[in-house]
């Protein structure tokens, strides 16, 4: 069985997927997880299979998206900390798929209206395409350590390897617009940027990595600083250039 540094290196976001349906044994393992993740995360996260609607849309289209049928849709009760949480539980289920063999995209705005049930209470907050990739995807261009946190040479290793697993999480346009900082030796802060879309699921999804990454039993979160300001409008895209802005995520 591979590691979670392993599983964070080997995925890459994939947007175009072969015709092939996922079996049942699979189907069977993610929905077993799931269950679970909405246990401890307090979600309510719903996965469909062989459904062409969600992504047989004009934003779909400008997200360059091929036979994607299978997704997840992230969903909880209203709270504040609800984009966070789905960063954080959707990531763990981002990396049990790369173990089964499937690839996956986080999709915010690109795609079209899901299946999903929701409650007055609940809000659908992301979905995440998943599938058998036509290929692999790529690594994309990643900041240096440097640029997301105050690591030095005299930093544990446990943080040294928590920023590795950090600069490997899917962010929005794969800006990496996330800082972590090593307090106290043992507490580390972590925070997202000033402007952009569900800077909250980034956040989510590189405490994730992180945590992963540095062994929750090395240190513990820290008080963070709210420096975020989210910007919630549709993507602009651009027909000429088959472009849109912020999403899909990376």
């Amino acid at each position: 069985m591979k590691d979670s540094m392993e599983l964070m290196r080997e995925r890459h976001s994939v947007r175009q997927y072969l015709d092939k349906k996922i079996p049942e044994d699979v189907r069977g393992q993610l929905g077993a997880y799931i269950e679970e993740l909405n246990e401890k995360g307090k979600l309510q996260i719903q996965i469909f299979y062989d459904e062409p609607d969600c992504f047989h849309s004009r934003m779909a289209q400008y997200g360059k998206f091929e036979n994607a049928v299978n997704y997840i849709a992230m969903v909880g009760k209203k709270a504040d900390d609800l984009e966070e949480r789905c960063g954080y539980y959707g990531e763990l289920l981002v990396l049990k798929a790369q173990e089964l063999g499937l690839n996956t995209c986080w999709v915010a705005l690109t795609h079209g209206k899901s299946k999903v049930l929701t409650a007055q209470d609940e809000k659908e907050v992301i979905i995440i395409a998943l599938g058998y990739g036509k290929t692999q995807g790529s690594a994309r261009k990643s900041k240096a350590a440097s640029d997301v946190s105050n690591l030095s040479a005299a930093s544990p290793e446990w943080f040294k390897k928590g920023v590795e697993a950090a600069l490997l999480a899917p962010t929005a346009v794969n800006q990496q617009k996330f800082q972590l900082e090593l307090t106290d030796g043992h507490t580390v802060t972590a925070k997202t940027g000033l402007f952009g879309v569900k800077q909250k699921v980034d956040l989510g999804i590189v405490k994730c990595h992180f945590e992963l990454g540095a062994g929750k039993e090395n240190f513990k979160w820290g008080v963070r600083k709210t420096i975020v300001k989210i910007i919630e409008k549709q993507s602009v895209c651009n027909p000429v250039t088959d472009t849109c802005m912020w999403f899909p995520f990376q």
